[in-house]
């Protein structure tokens, strides 16, 4: 089953209701929101449907909610997920190897997951640059803008730790000139156990 079935699946004979952070479309002209089932058990605010499309391994959690506790479900849901091999998580396909450029080179323009062992942590004027190889016009990097440290160390990353860890990180692929993915949310980063 496909994304756009499951979603049919799931709002057939269902009344929703949709909660947007703000009222003001994006740059497309989009309002991005939260899509609520209504149900006589939960009446106050619904079952979040896109939690139900995550932990059937339909989506991919984006990681910019604002929301801590909804975040937190998302996150959760898509961690239910990749547990259970449900939908794309049945593969090996969906989390891409930091060491492997040109897999995730064929993402450029998507949103990606990424895995990998951070090799060096380095900063250049405003960016700080966590580097999984050693030719930075070839090999796979995150960026982070200087603007953005006090986010991350708040939520208790210290970008330095990371040398020699391994990490998942998520969001969209850019090719400049090596495969590239800009944070811009603490949460799209996850530090996973081991080295």
């Amino acid at each position: 089953m496909n994304r756009t079935a499951a979603l049919a699946a799931i709002l057939a004979d269902h009344d929703v209701t949709l909660h947007g952070e703000d009222d003001s479309p994006d740059r497309y002209g989009r309002q991005a929101a939260f899509v609520f089932l209504k149900s006589s058990d939960t009446p106050s605010s619904g079952i979040l449907v896109q939690s139900l499309l995550l932990s059937a391994g339909m989506a991919l959690d984006t990681a910019d909610v604002a929301d801590k506790d909804c975040a937190a479900i998302l996150m959760e849901a898509e961690a239910e997920a990749r547990r259970d091999k449900k939908g794309i998580w049945g593969g090996d396909a969906v989390i891409k190897n930091a060491e492997i450029a040109d897999d995730i080179l064929a993402g450029i323009g998507r949103f990606t997951v990424v895995e990998g062992k951070v090799l060096s942590v380095r900063q250049a004027g405003a960016t700080v640059y966590l580097n999984f190889g050693r030719n930075w016009t070839r090999d796979f990097a995150v960026t982070i803008s200087k603007r953005m440290m006090p986010a991350i160390e708040s939520a208790g990353i210290a970008l330095k730790s990371l040398e020699n860890r391994r990490i998942r990180v998520r969001g969209w692929v850019e090719a400049r000139p090596g495969p590239r993915m800009e944070v811009s949310r603490a949460a799209q980063i996850e530090v996973l156990g081991g080295s």
